[in-house]
């Protein structure tokens, strides 16, 4: 037997199956990144050059900032990003004391029904989103909190996904930690802020991150709940360019609004992209 030929073939087989995946991965790649390449172009074309296209191009030879411009000035985009920080900031705020609190109740202490009420908690996710948004809509316009912050915030301060992804991860701090801990006399409060909060750090800022881009991104509820322009979000903005900017149907402006609303989400996952996918897969493991 001729073990160099062995060798040689399957280092060849190798070579062409990295080579597949490397092609593989560049269409992928392409197939991803087109859509954002497609909205930064359109944004910087003028109105009368994308209008004039009946075949779409590519590329333009005269690009123009104008569009952006139009954009703040045709709505108040500024204040809608205003709204959109409070938004975001105080969902997500109220959003991980409640997670951490419950995670850490499911994964730590011990009361009667526990695993029938996590059971049940989880059976939540298979609700669909539809009927949820028209219970919380009926239930907001009951409490009179329609075009409030209170009405947007209340409905968004809660996650099953999150609350199982951060049970499974303090699950994985030993026990004998929180015995060694209990003997000492410290209180479980004082145990979840110094011990598994820090140990659990990566996945709590993933969730963190995903729930500010949940927040940032949200469309539906903000056009259902509120139709008073001081309440508006970016959703808003973007939907508002496209009836009422204008008069007519400007494109260009609508996708210089997107991508000036994409950058700081996408600033903030080029920055922790790494650790939202250490804090995932961490959530996913055990032992």
């Amino acid at each position: 037997m001729d073990y160099k030929k062995i060798e040689e073939a399957s280092r060849r087989r190798k070579r062409i199956t990295k080579a597949v995946t490397y092609v593989f991965l560049t269409i992928w790649a392409f197939m991803v990144l087109f859509p954002f390449y497609w909205m930064v172009l359109t944004s910087v074309k003028s109105y009368g050059s994308y209008n004039s296209e009946y075949i779409p191009k590519f590329y333009t030879t005269s690009p123009t900032m104008q569009n952006y411009s139009d954009a703040f000035t045709a709505v108040p985009l500024a204040k809608y990003f205003g709204n959109t920080l409070i938004f975001t900031l105080i969902t997500t705020a109220i959003m991980l004391v409640v997670v951490v609190l419950a995670a850490f109740a499911f994964a730590r202490l011990n009361f009667k029904g526990k695993d029938l009420l996590f059971a049940g908690f989880l059976s939540l996710m298979m609700i669909p989103n539809e009927l949820v948004i028209i219970t919380n809509f009926v239930t907001i316009t009951n409490l009179g909190l329609r075009n409030t912050f209170t009405g947007l915030i209340l409905p968004s301060v809660t996650s099953v996904f999150y609350i199982y992804l951060l049970k499974e991860n303090f699950e994985q701090i030993p026990d004998e930690l929180y015995k060694a801990a209990k003997v000492d006399g410290t209180s479980d409060f004082k145990y979840l802020t110094r011990v598994m909060i820090p140990i659990c750090q990566p996945t709590i800022v993933t969730i963190v991150i995903l729930k500010v881009i949940e927040c940032w991104n949200s469309y539906v509820w903000p056009r259902l709940i509120t139709d008073d322009s001081a309440y508006f979000l970016v959703s808003n903005g973007i939907q508002e360019i496209r009836e009422n900017g204008f008069g007519r149907e400007n494109i260009p402006a609508m996708m210089a609004a997107v991508v000036v609303i994409s950058v700081p989400l996408i600033i903030i996952f080029l920055i922790f992209h790494k650790k939202i996918m250490a804090g995932v897969s961490r959530g996913g493991t055990k032992g």
